[in-house]
């Protein structure tokens, strides 16, 4: 009977690991069929003027195209434009997530904290195409004009909630010893959030930030409704800009262009594979 019942439980055991490993396989194929097409496709478009030049006009692609030269320009401004709203937006997404997150961790039975953390779920669930048209309401209609400060307003939106619940997660998993300790030395509960809870919890912290980075960098629709795009390298903050999303989308449309969807769509691949890499590089060596 114990050889019978050792018997079944390997076979079941034996069965749970080829079905993991069946689904494992499956969800790794379109990834990896995804990665392989873009990089097969953009990486001979790689180029020190495709990342310094802007994106070229529709009559010097069609000139090169006749001439049956590669075709010129890249997305310089798009990079520009990127960057720019990323780190206004990060300016104040982060702060904000990572104080309010410390609040909800600390009051998580407090009244206000649960509306908070209530509407930080519904925040995080809302397209992103909802939160570039309300921004568009807020911030392009009174300021009469597309620009980086819309669509850094937007990526704040998205990003702020990613924030908060990463921050409140990890400080909830801290030992509740490092808080009492902090509290015996004579700390107030603010002082010992700042100088004890948030630095211990800084690696799970600044993971959620890159995610949150990595989360919206790739997001079109709300920049289609607040920064709108431009054809050349812009610092101006309140004029329209380009991004590399806005980019892709402006490259599908025009046929003589579509040939640089792919360069762009590996670049903000590239980027984003780097975001995840580094943060769970960061995260495992913080937990060592």
């Amino acid at each position: 009977m114990n050889k019978t019942n050792t018997q079944h439980r390997l076979a079941k055991d034996r069965l749970m690991l080829w079905g993991v490993c069946l689904f494992a396989t499956l969800t790794a194929v379109p990834l990896f069929a995804i990665l392989g097409e873009v990089l097969l496709r953009g990486y001979d478009q790689l180029s020190w003027s495709f990342f310094t030049e802007p994106t070229p006009t529709a009559y010097k692609v069609m000139k090169a195209i006749e001439a049956g030269q590669s075709i010129p320009g890249g997305i310089a401004n798009g990079i520009v434009g990127t960057v720019l709203m990323l780190s206004m937006a990060s300016l104040v997404a982060i702060p904000a997530g990572i104080l309010c997150g410390a609040f909800l961790a600390e009051n998580s039975k407090n009244r206000f904290a649960q509306i908070v953390s209530y509407l930080t779920d519904l925040l995080q669930g809302t397209p992103s195409v909802i939160i570039g048209i309300v921004t568009y309401i807020w911030v392009v209609v009174p300021m009469r004009g597309y620009s980086a400060i819309a669509g850094s307003v937007a990526l704040f939106v998205m990003m702020l909630p990613l924030i908060i619940r990463s921050t409140e997660e990890t400080l909830k998993i801290l030992p509740a010893s490092l808080k009492e300790a902090g509290l015996a030395l004579g700390g107030n509960r603010a002082r010992v959030m700042l100088k004890v809870q948030l630095p211990a919890a800084f690696g799970g912290i600044f993971t959620g930030v890159l995610l949150a980075i990595s989360r919206v960098i790739g997001e079109t629709a709300p920049l289609m409704f607040t920064a709108l795009g431009c054809s050349f390298i812009r610092w101006s903050i309140d004029k329209p800009i380009s991004a590399v999303p806005l980019l892709i989308w402006e490259f599908f449309n025009d046929p003589n262009l579509q040939e640089l969807i792919w360069g762009a769509s590996l670049f903000l691949l590239l980027f984003v594979l780097t975001l995840n890499l580094l943060s769970k590089y960061l995260a495992k060596k913080w937990n060592q």
